[in-house]
């Protein structure tokens, strides 16, 4: 009797396994579970140097005696002009966001060559009228530091414009300045006689501001090359006291108004914050 019913016992048991397993064959097996990986940083961000040359087209509003001496002509025709000369550049700035970045500048700008002529006539005195021609030369240099804002615009196949502003503080140098010309008095018996008139280098800090535009290509995270143009006003230049040929000095110099210049520069940014690479963790294995 004691037998059968151990028969039975382990018939029982081994129906219950059996159909455990089966329903646990029926049973659906969750998928492996993995992490997200977390999201990249963005590519913008951070401080970075730039480096900047280039060549400036400059112009003045007009040259002129400190004492206005000018105001007793009867005429004057006026021609100047400036060659072209060397921009270096070196910056420091920062990267806000995707569109808004800043940096401040030191350029040194190189020895621009100036000419100038004056076409004038004057009163002679008795009703008579004097006419005379006076040939300017000198040379011109500039120390510019600016503080400056940009705007990026958007970005299409690596490729930004941008536009922007600074503001800032500029030395013009003013050098080897020099008047050769002659004078003719009509009428007054004085016939025509050259003249001559010379100035030592003379320095002035002005107020300087500029307005930016340009294109900037982003070679790699670390490394934008940058094609810009700026519009800068450099305020006024000064030489010394001018002296005529015996060395006679007025005591007043010759007066560069309102210097501006149109500025084509190429540039390199360095990004120092490139974002580091990020690599997804291993996927959740389940065991069992």
């Amino acid at each position: 009797m004691r037998s059968v019913k151990l028969i039975a016992a382990a018939g029982a048991a081994t129906l219950l396994t059996m159909s455990t397993a089966v329903l646990a064959a029926d049973m659906p097996v969750p998928p492996p579970q993995y992490y997200a990986p977390p999201a990249p940083p963005e590519d913008f961000g951070g401080w970075y140097l730039r480096g900047d040359i280039g060549f400036s087209n400059q112009k003045v509003k007009n040259i002129a005696m400190g004492d206005n001496r000018n105001a007793a002509l009867l005429s004057l025709q006026e021609t100047t002009a400036f060659d072209t000369a060397g921009i270096y550049q070196v910056g420091v700035g920062y990267q806000f966001n995707s569109w808004l970045r800043g940096d401040i500048t030191g350029q040194y700008r190189g020895n621009s060559n100036f000419k100038g002529t004056d076409r004038i006539t004057f009163p002679a005195g008795g009703g008579v009228v004097g006419n005379g021609v006076n040939n300017y030369n000198a040379t011109k240099s500039e120390w510019v530091v600016m503080a400056n804002g940009y705007v990026d615009l958007g970005t299409w196949w690596c490729v930004t414009p941008f536009v922007g502003a600074g503001v800032g503080m500029a030395r013009v140098n003013i050098a080897n300045y020099t008047d050769n010309g002659s004078t003719n008095n009509n009428g007054a018996g004085f016939g025509t006689f050259p003249s001559y008139a010379g100035a030592p280098a003379a320095s002035k800090w002005n107020f300087a501001w500029a307005l930016h535009t340009g294109l900037a290509y982003k070679v790699n995270p670390a490394m934008t090359v940058e094609l810009g143009y700026s519009y800068l006003n450099l305020g006024d230049g000064t030489t010394g006291p001018v002296s005529d040929y015996t060395g006679f000095t007025r005591g007043v110099p010759m007066q560069f108004k309102d210097i501006t210049s149109h500025d084509l520069k190429l540039g390199v940014r360095w990004n120092l914050d490139s974002p580091p690479a990020y690599a997804p963790p291993p996927p959740l294995i389940r065991k069992g």
